[in-house]
């Protein structure tokens, strides 16, 4: 049987799992009257959640009688990571953008990556039955976007297709019949090439994905390069500077069959397999035959542009809330996901009990956070910091640098372009892009970014659509205005009274609520002015024999406002932690006791003073 390998890459939320989802279902990959849930391929609690695909995925389907191996791969930048190893197994892709957003730059982030590596993409314009679509105007951005990538003559005659994945349909016009996918299936078949491989050279692959079952152990996936796999053969692992770090048999084959995985007893070059029965593979590695001299070319991932401090809880409601709370059960579980994905670094930390976790952004170490939570964990971290560098040639300072595209109503661009320039946001561009809206490019240091997201959406009164791209580096930008506000500090371990907290709420923004646990050192809310204060939340009503009727009914409290962790990291300040638990969480003052945070304090003022 032939075989296809495509990957469909776009911007998050332009519909890739749902246009795979339809896909499944035309192809006959279900059984009549099974039972699927929507959005298939985003297994993963927190992709459902968020609506986001994080995870690559593969799944396979049959079409005239060729295999088309389809690869799901993630929108957001921060996942890139995935993305570009994703690339390295197919041989095509389909380049789906919104018929009224257009192109966006994830959407450039991975066509350029895809043109990189001479793919001749499919281009589909989803979601044409919007009321708001402009598919004719969508057009023109991809074929620009396509040339302003350096696309070669060939790539940017690219084959377009206009559809709408939640209805099940691809057409080549727009007032076609509309009737179902198969002029996508067959413009896949047509259009994107057979692996070009040699079936009988010596057995070699590169792993790509890696997950952890619960029953076959490691589980590495990726595409058969040269040769022919069998079930129980003796391979070797190579690094990709050829030194060997073990042997072992394949002790599991599979292959993809819609979306599950099963058991086979070969695969030939070309196709996309999983393997089981290795425990120190990792990605990029390869897996060969014993005979295989050099390792085979793996993709070089770009590095990570942020860092944060994983920590213990040290906290007085250590323990309470998870189930995993010691130095060595984090550090584990922290090697363990660098292991698996690459785009993320752990180092130990000059600090006790603490590590350093590098990544691509805010995004992706939120959701490994909020993954590690869930397991069970109970951890501190710090504020985000960027990973600045040196040029090599005029020994210069270099911080990242993002592309940003805002779109707003036309009444909030001017407190958008104010809040950016002081974050030393240059603006590229400026132009409107209908119904009362304005399109706004920003080149912006990343560090710039943390902590403006929640600002940008009172700003704009939650209308704003910011998206973001790493830019690659650029000179340091000096210093950057952060969070003006100070903090309200509790004094006193306790739960929180209604009556303390009715006095307090008139000093600023309060984060608590009566009833919850507090401690000393622990943050409660924003201060309305620049500096701290330290309040007391537990304070009880003095008791007399008088009573004025009603005086304690009015009492009325301003509902608090609760945080999301990724908004919770990018609020703290350099002497600032957010405890984050399975149960809750909370903002902290990295010192717990006064008497401590003034000398650090004070030590900082003698660092800047020298």
């Amino acid at each position: 049987m032939q075989i296809r390998n495509v990957a469909i890459i776009a911007h998050v939320d332009h519909g890739k799992t749902t246009l795979v989802d339809k896909l499944l279902s035309q192809s006959g990959a279900f059984r009549e009257h099974q039972q699927v849930a929507e959005r298939a391929l985003d297994r993963n609690d927190l992709e459902r959640e968020r609506g986001i695909t994080i995870l690559a995925k593969c799944a396979s389907v049959v079409w005239d009688n060729v295999r088309i191996n389809i690869v799901d791969t993630p929108g957001h930048a921060d996942f890139g990571g995935e993305v570009e190893r994703i690339l390295g197994m197919v041989d095509g892709a389909i380049v789906l953008v919104d018929a009224a957003e257009g192109v966006l730059p994830q959407t450039k982030f991975v066509v350029g990556k895809a043109l990189a590596r001479g793919i001749h993409p499919i281009v589909v314009v989803n979601k044409v039955d919007r009321s708001d679509a402009r598919p004719d105007e969508v057009h023109t951005e991809v074929f620009d976007l396509f040339a302003a990538l350096g696309a070669s003559d060939s790539q940017l005659d690219f084959p377009m297709l206009y559809a709408s994945g939640r209805n099940g349909w691809a057409d080549t016009s727009l007032d076609g019949p509309r009737k179902d996918l198969s002029p996508l299936f067959d413009l896949v078949v047509r259009h994107v090439p057979p692996p070009v491989v040699d079936k009988d050279a010596t057995f070699a692959m590169v792993a790509s994905i890696l997950e952890y079952d619960n029953f076959l152990g490691r589980v590495l996936t990726g595409r058969v390069e040269q040769g022919r796999v069998k079930l129980n053969m003796p391979v070797k692992v190579m690094r990709a500077d050829g030194s060997v770090i073990e042997t072992g048999r394949l002790t599991k084959l599979l292959s993809f069959r819609g979306l599950e995985r099963v058991v086979v007893e070969e695969a030939e070059a070309g196709d996309i397999i999983a393997v089981a029965g290795l425990s120190d593979a990792t990605i990029p590695d390869t897996i060969a035959s014993p005979e295989l001299a050099e390792p085979l070319h793996a993709i070089p991932v770009d590095p990570p542009t942020l860092s944060m401090t994983f920590r213990i809880n040290d906290g007085p409601l250590a323990g309470r809330e998870g189930k995993k709370v010691t130095s060595r059960q984090i550090r584990e579980r922290l090697f363990r996901e660098a292991e698996g994905n690459v785009a993320i670094r752990v180092t130990d930390s000059s600090e006790t009990e603490a590590f350093e976790v590098a990544g691509r952004g805010e995004l992706q170490l939120g959701v490994l956070i909020e993954t590690m939570r869930r397991e069970g964990f109970e951890l501190t971290i710090g504020r985000p910091r960027v990973l600045t560098r040196r040029n090599a040639e005029t020994g210069e300072r270099e911080e990242p640098m993002e592309e940003v595209l805002v779109d707003v109503d036309e009444p909030y661009s001017g407190v958008v372009v104010e809040k950016l320039s002081r974050r030393k946001g240059e603006m590229q561009d400026m132009r409107p892009s209908g119904g009362g809206k304005v399109r706004l490019t920003f080149h912006i240091p990343s560090r710039g970014l943390i902590g403006y997201h929640g600002e940008f959406l009172t700003d704009t009164r939650g209308t704003g659509i910011m998206n973001r791209l790493f830019a690659g580096y650029g000179p340091w930008k000096g210093p950057i205005e952060g969070r003006r506000n100070g903090s309200l500090i509790s004094t006193e371990p306790g739960e929180v009274v209604h009556y303390a907290l009715f006095y307090i709420q008139e000093r600023g923004t309060m984060f608590v609520s009566p009833g919850e646990k507090v401690y000393q050192g622990m943050i409660l809310g924003e201060h309305s002015r620049e500096s701290d204060l330290e309040v007391n939340p537990i304070k009880e009503k003095k008791l007399t024999n008088i009573r004025a009727a009603g005086k304690d009914d009015a009492m009325l409290l301003i509902p608090p406002r609760k945080m999301s962790l990724e908004q919770a990291i990018a609020y703290v300040e350099d002497d600032e932690l957010v405890e984050v638990t399975p149960a809750a969480i909370r903002l902290r003052k990295r010192y717990l006791d006064p008497h401590e945070r003034k000398r650090f304090e004070r030590r900082i003022d003698a660092e800047a003073v020298a």
